[in-house]
C-alpha cells in the first residue's frame, strides 16, 4: 500500500519547542510570561511552538486557560511562527471540542496524542484520529508515546491515517526507529522527534525536525545540531548532538518529568516559568543546581 504525499515535508517548520505554561506564583496562568516565553523561544531559533502539551501540563489546565494560552501566544509572536496546539485526551468528544477551540484562538494545528489509560485496540485508534481530524479546518500532528499512554500507534495504522488529508505530522516518542522509517517510507507524513536524544538520528533518515522539551532553555543549541546537517557537515552535527547528550539526560532521564525539570532552570534564569501544578512538585535545590551547572557547559562554547 502506498499514499501520496502530502505537499508540505514541514508543515510546522523544523525546530519546535513542547513550551512549558508559565504560571504566577500564585499558581494562576501568566499570559504576560507565555508571551515573552515564546518570544524568546522564536527569537533563538524555534520555528514553532506546541502548547499544552504535557511538558505544557495540559493534565492540569482548564480548556479556558488552553484557549487562552493560544490567542496570547499568537499575539506575541504573530505570524513569525506555527502554534501547534496540544487538544488530546482519553475522549473522543472532549478531544473534538477542544480541537475546535484551538482553531477559533488562531492555532495552525493541533497535537493529538493516542487514547491513554483505556488502551482502545487498532481500529479504535484510527477511528479516534479521523474523528478529530475531521471535526476542524486544522492539520493534525498524532502524538506517538506509547511509554505514557499505554498504546502506541502501529505503524500499520499510521500509514492508513495518512491518507487523510489533515493528518500531516507526527511527533515520535515510539523508540520504534525500524517502526519509523516504515511509514517515512510509505507516506509523506512529516515526522518530528520528539525526543530529544534522536534529534539527528530522525533527520538523517529524511523526518522534518523535532518537538523538543529541552529547546525551552537552550533553542538555539539543538537548532544547531540540524543547521550543520543541513550544510552538509555531518561531523560537526553529530559532535553537537554529542556534546548536548549530557544535557539532554540530566533533562529528561533523571527521574523528574521534563516539565519540572525545565521549570526549575527558568526560574534560575529568571525566565518565565512559575511552579508547577500539583501532582508535580518543584525540582529541589540540588537538582536545579546540577542542571545549571550542565546548561552553563552546554552553552560555553
Amino acid at each position: 500500500m502506498t499514499t501520496t504525499p502530502h505537499p508540505s515535508p514541514r508543515p510546522f517548520g523544523r525546530t519546535l519547542c513542547a513550551m512549558i505554561t508559565p504560571f504566577t506564583e500564585a499558581g494562576a496562568l501568566d499570559l504576560d510570561g507565555a508571551g515573552r516565553l515564546a518570544e524568546r523561544l522564536v527569537a533563538e531559533g524555534c520555528d514553532g511552538v506546541v502548547l499544552s502539551g504535557t511538558t505544557g501540563e495540559s493534565p492540569t489546565t482548564t480548556d479556558a486557560e488552553k484557549a487562552a494560552l493560544v490567542s496570547a501566544v499568537r499575539e506575541a509572536v504573530g505570524d513569525r511562527a506555527a502554534i501547534v496546539a496540544g487538544v488530546g485526551t482519553s475522549d473522543t468528544l472532549h478531544t473534538v471540542e477542544l480541537a475546535r477551540a484551538a482553531e477559533k484562538a488562531g492555532a495552525d494545528g493541533v497535537l493529538v496524542v493516542t487514547p491513554y489509560y483505556s488502551r482502545p485496540p487498532q481500529d479504535a485508534v484510527e477511528a479516534h484520529f479521523r474523528q478529530v481530524a475531521d471535526a476542524s479546518g486544522l492539520p493534525v500532528m498524532l502524538y506517538d508515546i506509547p511509554g505514557r499512554t499505554g498504546t502506541r500507534i502501529a505503524p500499520e495504522t499510521m500509514i492508513r491515517l495518512a491518507d487523510h488529508p489533515r493528518i500531516v505530522a507526527v511527533k515520535d516518542c515510539s523508540y520504534d526507529f525500524l517502526g519509523t522509517q516504515k511509514v517515512l517510507a510509505r507516506t509523506g507524513l512529516a515526522y518530528y522527534a520528539g525526543c530529544d536524544e534522536h534529534i539527528l538520528a530522525l533527520y538523517a533518515v529524511g523526518a522534518a525536525g523535532y518537538v523538543s522539551t529541552v529547546a525551552n532553555v537552550v533553542p538555539a543549541g539543538l537548532r544547531a545540531v540540524l543547521d550543520a546537517f543541513e550544510a552538509g557537515d555531518t561531523p560537526v552535527s553529530a559532535r553537537l548532538q554529542q556534546r548536548a547528550t549530557p544535557f539532554i539526560e540530566l533533562m529528561m532521564a533523571s527521574g523528574l518529568p521534563g516539565t519540572v525539570t525545565a521549570k526549575g532552570l527558568l526560574n534560575a534564569l529568571g525566565l518565565p516559568a512559575g511552579p508547577v501544578r500539583a501532582p508535580l512538585r518543584p525540582a529541589d535545590r540540588e537538582t536545579v543546581d546540577r542542571l545549571l551547572a550542565a546548561y552553563e557547559e552546554f552553552t560555553a562554547s
